[in-house]
């Protein structure tokens, strides 16, 4: 009876271990994936599972998003995952994104999976023009992302790659084709025309010049939020990689005046204003209103996120990072000695082939001439009967007839042994190729979609290149769908030329006590 007490009581206790659950779904940028979380679980539990499942390293660049009555939200670290206002019916869905930008992906990202993720989640906004990109630049990126997708497509090949194989691709935002008089065969074609010069990129390279040309673009990486300065003036603070920016509400491209994060020392909120303490602490705060509450908290984690890894970047890397680099370099150089590996094969593949198809041509030129001497045979055979039926007819004209039939024997003779020569010959040349077609079916066993890496384009030659196509379309532009954005960054091109990082340090270069007076006068 005791021993049947204490199982009871034992069954019982585990019973009562067993953790309550609730099923959490994770949107990712090309998957979607189900966890089972215990109640108890904060932000921070849940994050790390999805990093560990996705095996990102890189983990400082994501969150995982929900929305909240329209406006976004990230899921906070130190706080349960059901304390959240979020949805509690089955299951729990949050998006995994990246919260921040790099300021420059070739330096800073090391991981695929991290760039990976990066470029459709930036591909996304560009197609869905929440990133303005001209149209010059929409075909250079396409071609890119065609590129991306080798293992779909391949290099451009010309016999396989026909008219109207990108039909069912989405690659240019709607806005930049409403904007000519092109036909989508015509898009095609200039997509084409540059992904033909990707030859040789493997997925990851495509995807680190999409990003590369996409992170100069002026809407790359900002988060934009609508605010009210001193005066009640209505304007957008823009939020990014490298600090704040304050907009006019009908330009988003343009900043009118911006604040790197090495000048801001502090920034705080309480209620619906916001207050930033300058880093000279002789200038004067400024202040702004943004319209909700709950906005005000997503922009304080935005900017403590930002301002941190503005900071990191400029110091030495951390152990962690270091190691990881140097994984990645391994990583780098082993898939060189592959790729270099592959197109050695290939070339001894082509070789063979070429080889192959000599050997082909050689044989059938042989059977042809082995079949010409049959049929020469045949004709001798046939006169050496007609002689010997002759001879018969007078022995001087049998004399001569003998020897003809004589002379023909032996021609006949050379042509048999010609002819065995050239069944001989045959039989070697066939065993020759059949060699080779081994040699060759073994070699492409061997190889993989491997491509050799081509010459990186420099960005005078990507500019003129741009300028190009941007002149061979004007021709076709229809004036009156032109948006907004598309005049105001003609004008701003027009104005001041440059890069997105330039036209940045030109609104710095005033003190930061003129751009805050002139912030609360706007």
């Amino acid at each position: 009876m005791a021993g049947a007490l204490a199982s009871r009581m034992s069954f019982s206790s585990l019973k009562r271990k067993q953790p309550k659950t609730f099923t959490v779904r994770i949107a990712t940028m090309d998957a979607e994936m189900e966890f089972s979380c215990e109640m108890k679980w904060k932000g921070k539990d849940l994050f790390d599972l999805v990093c560990r499942t996705l095996g990102l390293r890189e983990t400082w660049f994501f969150g995982l998003q929900y929305t909240i009555k329209d406006t976004v939200a990230w899921l906070k670290m130190d706080k349960k995952v059901l304390d959240h206002d979020v949805s509690k019916e089955e299951p729990v869905t949050f998006h995994f994104l990246a919260k921040f930008y790099p300021e420059n992906a070739e330096e800073e990202l090391v991981q695929e999976v991290t760039q990976h993720l990066l470029f459709l989640q930036v591909k996304k906004q560009i197609l869905e023009e929440k990133i303005y990109c001209p149209p010059e630049a929409s075909v250079l990126l396409a071609s890119y992302a065609v590129q991306a997708k080798v293992g779909w497509y391949g290099d451009y090949d010309p016999s396989m790659h026909k008219r109207g194989f990108l039909a069912q691709e989405e690659l240019l935002p709607k806005r930049v084709v409403n904007l000519y008089q092109m036909t989508p065969e015509m898009w095609e074609e200039r997509i084409t025309a540059w992904y033909a010069e990707h030859r040789g990129r493997a997925r990851d390279e495509a995807e680190m010049e999409y990003l590369k040309i996409a992170q100069d673009l002026e809407m790359y990486g900002v988060n934009y939020f609508a605010i009210r300065n001193k005066k009640g003036t209505e304007l957008l603070l823009g939020v990014d990689a490298l600090g704040l920016h304050i907009y006019d509400p009908d330009n988003r491209l343009t900043p009118k005046i911006s604040f790197p994060w090495n000048e801001i020392r502090n920034i705080s909120y309480s209620d619906k204003e916001f207050t930033i303490k300058p880093l000279d602490k002789k200038i004067d705060v400024f202040k702004f209103n943004s319209s909700k509450l709950r906005v005000n908290k997503l922009i304080l984690q935005l900017c403590i996120g930002n301002h941190d890894l503005f900071m990191r970047r400029r110091k030495a890397d951390s152990l962690e990072v270091q190691q990881m680099k140097a994984q990645a370099r391994e990583e780098k150089a082993r898939k060189q000695m592959e790729r270099q590996r592959l197109a050695r094969e290939k070339q001894m593949r082509e070789e063979a082939e070429r080889t192959l198809d000599e050997l082909e041509r050689r044989l059938l030129q042989m059977k042809q001439e082995a079949m010409m001497a049959k049929e020469a045979l045949m004709r001798s055979e046939e006169t050496a009967d007609l002689l010997a039926e002759k001879a018969q007819i007078t022995e001087e004209e049998a004399k001569l007839l003998a020897q003809k039939v004589e002379e023909a024997e032996q021609e006949m003779q050379r042509i048999k042994a010609t002819a065995i020569r050239t069944e001989e010959e045959k039989r070697l040349m066939e065993q020759k190729v059949l060699e080779a077609k081994m040699e060759v079916l073994a070699l492409k066993m061997a190889e993989e979609s491997e491509r050799r890496a081509e010459f990186m384009e420099n960005s005078k030659h990507l500019q003129e290149q741009l300028n190009e196509l941007k002149t061979e379309i004007e021709a076709l532009k229809l004036m009156e769908p032109e948006t907004v954005l598309d005049a105001l960054h003609e004008s701003a091109e027009r104005a001041s030329p440059g890069s997105k990082h330039n036209t940045a340090k030109k609104l710095t270069l005033q003190s930061a006590r003129s751009r805050v007076a002139f912030f609360e006068e706007l």
